[in-house]
């Protein structure tokens, strides 16, 4: 699969997962998948995907929830997160934040000199950042975007966009979570990812 490929799924999955629903990085995304004239060109999705995700999209501006208030229920809070969106939470045997998998992340980006650009003190693994990662990896590091995906991103990120699709309950972020799926299935499969299978905790 070309790298061109991996940088724009990567880059706006991950915008769309990391930023709120009225930030310039979402809201023209927003407006664009509402057509349909992104599926044609999203490469590396099943066909069952891309119409999946295209009906949930039609359904935005009839949602009975905000957009805003959806995105801070599924990645603020101040309630438990039904999808939390760090990888440590499904890693880690006490499903917490900032865990080991966290750091063995951070010890990688750092033996790879990838220095993260955080406007807060987060967690280096939101699915979010993860995937612009990749795309950032994809455009300027593309040796290691292999290593990356199978030991970083995809044992846990099923699991997470599965979880997401069952409890998002807005149809945008349900449309994000099968789009998102399907992509990465399409990435393991067209560069030959092995991954192995790893315990989940969440």
């Amino acid at each position: 699969m070309s790298a061109e490929s991996i940088s724009l799924t990567g880059k706006v999955l991950g915008a769309m997962l990391y930023y709120p629903p009225s930030s310039p990085e979402v809201s023209a995304l927003i407006a664009l998948f509402e057509t349909d004239d992104w599926a044609e060109s999203w490469p590396c999705v099943s066909d069952e995907a891309r119409a999946q995700a295209s009906e949930y999209f039609r359904q935005i501006s009839s949602a009975d929830e905000r957009l805003d208030d959806a995105f801070q229920r599924l990645f603020v809070g101040p309630y438990a997160l039904p999808a939390p969106p760090w990888g440590s939470v499904y890693l880690d045997k006490e499903s917490v934040v900032f865990g080991d998998s966290t750091l063995t992340l951070r010890q990688w980006m750092r033996e790879n000199g990838i220095e993260p650009h955080l406007t807060q003190a987060e967690p280096e693994d939101h699915i979010g950042l993860l995937l612009m990662m990749a795309a950032w990896l994809a455009e300027n590091s593309p040796a290691l975007l292999n290593e990356f995906l199978t030991m970083h991103l995809l044992p846990w990120a099923g699991r997470y966009l599965e979880l997401l699709r069952q409890k998002a309950e807005h149809p945008f972020y349900v449309g994000v979570a099968a789009l998102a799926e399907s992509t990465l299935c399409g990435w393991k499969q067209q560069r030959g990812l092995e991954v192995n299978a790893v315990d989940l905790y969440f």
